[in-house]
């Protein structure tokens, strides 16, 4: 099990390595990686959009019970902002997008490769890599941060709206201490795991998806795996870029004058 684990991490870095060769040194079919920039953020946006709203809600009603207790509703905006910002909102809606975006790119994938189409790119010359893999890619990449990034701001109305109905917190109430706690590096942390998930969703769909096999039972393992292995890999960076950013963090402040 460990040594077909280390041969799974394995491929998909070498498939990676490829990908990004390809990028540096070929030419980029920038019209259809904007094609797929456009297909993937328009098909995706109502539900990224749905999920930020209410992981922002689920928040705010979490916190209200806590800080309610101790007569701190004027800090709900700023506390529920900060832990949706930091931890919770990029990986709930990262998980959204596993399931809608990594999963349609590895079926159609491998619907292409199990029919041959794939095979007949080769055939005509074309590099599969180049033509088919990379604006995927690249449109994954960059739909889903800016698809993240959305969802993020969708999160906070979604707890101003809870934090009116649920706890009687007005809007200007639950936006007040929100500078005070969710700093810019709060939101450069955000912001980098939102990157970083991108980046896994892209190269797990896509290799997944190109390396089927086995006809339509492997595009659908191909899904499930998609799936599976998306979401083990965000939950494994999102613990990395929160460890490693607490270390910079506390480096910094410690060279502080």
């Amino acid at each position: 099990m460990i040594t077909s684990l280390l041969d799974q991490v394995g491929s998909t870095l070498l498939f990676l390595q490829k990908i990004l060769r390809t990028m540096m040194f070929k030419k980029l079919k920038v019209h259809e990686i904007f094609e797929q920039i456009w297909k993937v953020t328009v098909d995706s946006f109502p539900t990224t959009a749905m999920a930020g709203f209410f992981v922002g809600a689920i928040m705010t009603v979490q916190f209200a019970m806590q800080v309610k207790e101790f007569g701190a509703l004027g800090y709900l905006g700023a506390l529920a902002t900060s832990a949706t910002f930091r931890e919770v909102g990029p990986l709930l809606i990262a998980f959204m997008l596993s399931g809608k975006v990594g999963a349609f790119t590895s079926a159609e994938l491998g619907t292409m490769k199990v029919t041959e189409q794939i095979d007949a790119v080769r055939c005509l010359g074309a590099d599969p890599i180049q033509e088919i893999i990379v604006p995927r890619f690249v449109g994954i990449i960059v739909s889903s941060f800016f698809l993240l990034a959305a969802g993020l701001m969708m999160s906070v109305f979604g707890g101003m709206l809870l934090g009116e109905l649920f706890a009687g917190v007005n809007y200007e109430e639950y936006l007040r201490h929100v500078p005070l706690i969710v700093s810019p590096v709060s939101i450069l942390s955000g912001l980098v795991k939102c990157g970083t998930f991108a980046v896994v969703l892209a190269t797990i769909c896509t290799y997944q998806g190109y390396s089927t096999t086995g006809g339509a039972k492997g595009v659908g393992r191909a899904v499930v795996a998609t799936a599976v292995t998306t979401m083990i890999c965000i939950v494994v960076m999102d613990w990395m870029t929160s460890f490693i950013g607490d270390i910079i963090l506390t480096m910094v402040r410690g060279f502080r004058p």
